[in-house]
């Protein structure tokens, strides 16, 4: 009989510095270089030890999303007196610097699935949701869209890196282009603005389907957390 193999937890401690310091394996070979004998080599260790504690690649993968979204993929519940809006905003943002940190940050979240200890968490994080009015199923979906949209963003970013313009600056002097799309290229300000406006367009869709199934129920959300007060007088 094979013998058991040993938690992923307790891996941990040992694999985290190849992945949590500011130059990182992922960022020097790339999610396609990356392999369970390379970290092996990295950590000095022979790959039968890695083995011992991850089934296949795949495994490895989720747990250094894992260790990437306790590091740096920002607060998993609201601060005092903070709203439910503003902490999913504020998460967002530093979810995107998560991913721009790191070389193939969001190939690899995309493909990952999240590990057992990271259960509480998510639990935690839905719940603030259910709080604000929304169903469980709601909740999920509205941090999981969230989520692509901002893998989206940063893969659109990342591939336009290596430009000398930023895509529409040829299009202000085309001899095609009329009044309306040169002062749209002018609004436009950069990622940063074009990221802020399409948050705000997502938290705003969030908002109102919130706001629409108070006005019919009658619940009165609280201002600072969004959660739904007693229902007012029929």
């Amino acid at each position: 009989m094979r013998p058991r193999r040993s938690s992923i937890s307790a891996a941990r401690p040992w694999i985290a510095p190849a992945f949590t310091r500011r130059s990182c394996l992922l960022d020097e070979v790339g999610l396609d270089g990356l392999s369970l004998r390379r970290l092996a080599r990295e950590l000095g260790v022979q790959a039968p030890a890695l083995y011992w504690h991850f089934k296949n690649k795949q495994e490895l993968l989720d747990e250094m999303v894992s260790m990437m979204a306790v590091e740096g993929y920002g607060p998993e519940a609201p601060g005092p007196g903070q709203s439910w809006d503003d902490w999913l905003a504020e998460r967002a943002r530093h979810l995107r610097d998560g991913y721009r940190a790191h070389r193939d940050a969001v190939r690899l979240a995309a493909g990952s699935r999240p590990t057992a200890d990271r259960g509480p968490a998510i639990e935690g994080m839905l719940r603030v949701m259910c709080d604000a009015g929304f169903t469980p199923g709601e909740a999920l979906l509205n941090m999981l869209v969230l989520t692509d949209y901002i893998g989206g963003a940063v893969l659109e970013e990342q591939a336009g890196l290596g430009r000398d313009d930023d895509g529409l600056d040829r299009l202000e002097g085309a001899p095609s282009a009329g009044d309306l799309l040169a002062e749209a290229v002018a609004e436009v300000q950069g990622s940063e603005g074009a990221f802020e406006y399409g948050l705000g367009l997502l938290l705003d869709g969030m908002r109102a389907r919130l706001a629409a199934r108070d006005a019919a129920t009658g619940r009165r959300p609280s201002p600072s957390s969004g959660r739904p007060g007693p229902a007012g007088p029929a």
